[in-house]
C-alpha cells in the first residue's frame, strides 16, 4: 500500500508527483497490467524465458 504524507510547504501537485513516483517504483502498475488478463502457465513460462534472454542480452 502506497502512503504519501503531506509535508509543510508541499503543494497538491507535489503530492501527486510523489504518489506517482512511489507507485512506479513499487511496480504496482506493472503488476496490475500483468494480472489484467489470464495467462496460461505454458505461455507464462515462455514469457519468463524470453524476459531472461532479453535481460541477458542487455547486460552483456
Amino acid at each position: 500500500m502506497v502512503v504519501v504524507r503531506k509535508m509543510p510547504g508541499d503543494s497538491d501537485d507535489a503530492l501527486i508527483r510523489k504518489f506517482s513516483r512511489k507507485v512506479i517504483n513499487e511496480g504496482i502498475l506493472q503488476e496490475a497490467k500483468r494480472r489484467a488478463f489470464y495467462l496460461k502457465p505454458s505461455l507464462a513460462r515462455k514469457q519468463k524465458i524470453q524476459d531472461a534472454r532479453r535481460a541477458k542480452k542487455i547486460w552483456s
